[in-house]
């Protein structure tokens, strides 16, 4: 199976400060892939370079088994950046016609607009006419008009509204489901834990976690049992189990931080405890993010 992205030991220096250092990954046909990060956490720049649009100090970068600047994988790729910017004076359907011409097996306009939900009065009106949201929708017709294998995304959704951002990454899952490899950056945290299949955690130029969501907070975060009960609780019998770090009292409930949230349960169960409302929490990808990005800094 072809690999789609290929990076190794790769760096960016701009003016002696490193701005990605010694990062290395490889991307599979078909991942849904989210790089995450604070600002200048060297996201953007690592993109750029595996767009070709900036070139690394050191380090490679692959695409399909070329370099990015090659024209057969710039016939392979689709691109929706934050900032729209769009030809004046065409209509959409003339920009949507133009770009598929540059490509050498293009989707069909039809294809096109069932998959971005463009409509008509859109594809007849001037570029210079569209609303925001509009704009983001073009932009993401011309990312997909040559029918591409790697799609990337730059903060897809930033202004959208709730309704708009749950259906473009429906229509992402879609692309993935087609075999379609997708990469995106995003600062909204839910929805790289929706919808990737991968995270990639930047901070301060490294790579710092690599793994799917529920992995990196399984790894990081306690997990929680917590409850309400009747009469006292055996709160030093639990506190001695080897899988329970701390137990305490919240808001009038009991909160048992653990790594094994189903040994807790048989726990509560038979001990025959009057306990009610069970709620289990296995933490937030915001927290993991957090603690990763802190410790790093401390360390």
């Amino acid at each position: 199976m072809e690999t789609i992205v290929q990076i190794k030991n790769l760096s960016k220096e701009f003016k002696g400060k490193k701005a990605v250092e010694n990062v290395s990954f490889s991307i599979e046909p078909g991942e849904v892939v989210a790089i995450l990060g604070p600002n200048g956490a060297g996201k953007s720049t690592s993109i750029l370079m595996m767009l070709g649009l900036l070139h690394p100090t050191s380090g490679t970068v692959s695409i399909f088994n070329k370099q990015p600047q090659d024209q057969k994988v710039r016939e392979r790729i689709g691109v929706m950046l934050q900032q729209v910017s769009l030809m004046d004076a065409l209509k959409v359907k003339e920009v949507l016609a133009l770009f598929r011409s540059y490509y050498p097996n293009p989707l069909s306009m039809e294809e096109l607009i069932r998959l971005t939900g463009l409509q008509d009065s859109e594809l007849n009106k001037r570029t210079e006419k569209l609303s925001g949201g509009q704009k983001r929708r073009v932009s993401f017709a011309l990312a997909m008009a040559g029918n591409p294998d790697l799609v990337f995304f730059d903060e897809p959704t930033v202004g959208m509204d709730s309704t708009a951002r749950r259906e473009f990454w429906a229509k992402v899952q879609q692309l993935s489901k087609a075999g379609k490899t997708v990469l995106f950056s995003t600062h909204y945290l839910q929805e790289a834990d929706d919808v990737a299949t991968r995270i990639l955690l930047f901070n301060e130029g490294k790579l710092i976690a690599d793994g799917c969501p529920s992995t990196i907070k399984q790894s990081l975060l306690k997990k929680t049992v917590s409850f309400k009960i009747k009469g006292n609780f055996p709160k030093e019998q639990f506190l001695s189990m080897n899988h329970i770090s701390d137990v305490y009292e919240e808001k009038g409930r009991i909160v048992i931080q653990t790594e094994d949230t189903d040994h807790v349960l048989s726990s509560l169960f038979t001990g025959e405890l009057a306990v009610s409302d069970i709620s289990i929490d296995k933490g937030r990808l915001e927290d993991a993010f957090e603690q990763l990005t802190v410790e790093q800094g401390v360390s």
